[in-house]
């Protein structure tokens, strides 16, 4: 008797484990069966929003939108802008988008776009460049100017003085309001007591339209920082790799832009501006003699070589202390990207072509065969 109810026991409690085991399989199954769902729904809503954010964001309006798009923009800043006036409802999918279609090259301008415009439309007038509202008048600030003859840049092209732009470009107060408005662009760097004019190669060399006939001093002004702004930004995860400053890069760049011939190399140069500065050896470049003499000689005397001045490179060893004139986009790509050589020298022939020497006796013999 005693045995029959042990197995009855045994058998009841196997009854057990085995509803047990289904038990748990059940809420495994339902809890399996809920996260699948849980995915398809997410996925299901992920693709319908991506879905709903390449079609228009207002099919039936025709309404037209002024679109500004600054000059140097990259299609990261595009997309935010084309985000922010709601002409595309996500600035990412629109940045994918145009990756994925392999579109560049878009124009800078200020463009009449309306929110039932797909994005395949918005791409194609990016990239012509179609300008709904012509501009009054447009000015054109060549690369390798200074400040100075930015002035009279602006004297030529509106009703402002040359001397009126000078003064509001170095007065104190208003360089000390643009670093608080430019953070990322400016620096306490353009402050220092050696510093001619603050802002000295930091106004962006390029064509710019306007749409009024008399825009003020500040609103030229911020518009060529912008621009610049514009243009540093890309490289931002460059300069804080090689702990570069924008001040350092914008002066490097402006040595470029000054030395820079029809058929110059670039890069080359920069990578004998590098190979000096590594090992001490001063730049000796003839553009900084004449900005430290601040007057423009078609030949640098020896005599001139000599000047007192902290902009001098014959005389000081590195760096000046900042940029000497406004550098382009080539030039400023170049100070980043220099070749990889061992010159120490280079001259320019009366053709405008670059020679370049590993010691001096090459030099010598360079200007030998090319200049004299």
């Amino acid at each position: 008797m005693l045995d029959e109810n042990k197995k009855q026991e045994m058998f009841n409690k196997m009854k057990e484990r085995k509803g047990e085991v289904k038990t748990v399989r059940k809420i495994v199954g339902i809890i399996a069966l809920v996260a699948l769902l849980i995915i398809a729904i997410v996925g299901f809503a992920g693709y319908s929003y991506v879905t709903s954010a390449l079609k228009p964001t207002d099919p039936e309006s025709n309404e037209k939108v002024e679109v500004e798009i600054p000059m140097g923009s990259g299609i990261t800043l595009i997309s935010t802008i084309l985000e922010d006036e709601g002409i595309v409802k996500n600035a990412q999918i629109f940045k994918y988008y145009t990756k994925f279609k392999n579109e560049s090259e878009f124009q800078a301008g200020s463009y009449a776009l309306t929110k039932s415009m797909t994005l395949d439309e918005i791409i194609e007038s990016l990239k012509t460049g179609r300008v709904y509202r012509e501009p009054v008048f447009t000015m054109t600030v060549p690369e390798g100017l200074t400040l100075e003859q930015v002035a009279d840049v602006v004297q030529k092209n509106t009703s402002h003085k040359a001397e009126d732009f000078m003064k509001k470009v170095t007065d104190a107060a208003y360089v000390e309001q643009l670093i608080t408005e430019y953070p990322d662009l400016l620096s306490e760097a353009i402050l220092k007591e050696n510093i001619r004019h603050p802002l000295e190669g930091y106004l962006y060399p390029a064509t710019y339209p306007f749409f009024e006939e008399n825009p003020s001093i500040e609103e030229i002004i911020d518009t060529m920082l912008t621009a610049m702004n514009t243009i540093v930004s890309e490289y931002t995860p460059v300069l804080e790799e090689r702990e570069t400053s924008v001040h350092e890069l914008l002066t490097f760049a402006s040595l470029l832009e000054e030395e820079a011939t029809a058929q110059t190399d670039r890069e080359t140069i920069a990578s004998v501006f590098y190979n000096r500065i590594e090992i001490d050896m001063p730049l000796q470049t003839d553009p900084t003699v004449l900005y430290a003499l601040g007057s423009h000689k078609d030949r640098v005397l020896y005599e001139d070589l000599e000047v007192d001045n902290p902009y001098n490179t014959y005389q000081n060893v590195g760096l000046p202390p900042g940029p000497i004139a406004g550098a382009g986009k080539t030039s400023i790509e170049a100070a980043l990207n220099p070749s990889q050589t061992d010159y120490l020298y280079f001259l320019a022939d009366k053709e405008g072509v670059n020679h370049f020497a590993k010691t001096y006796d090459e030099h010598l013999t360079n200007i030998e065969k090319y200049l004299r």
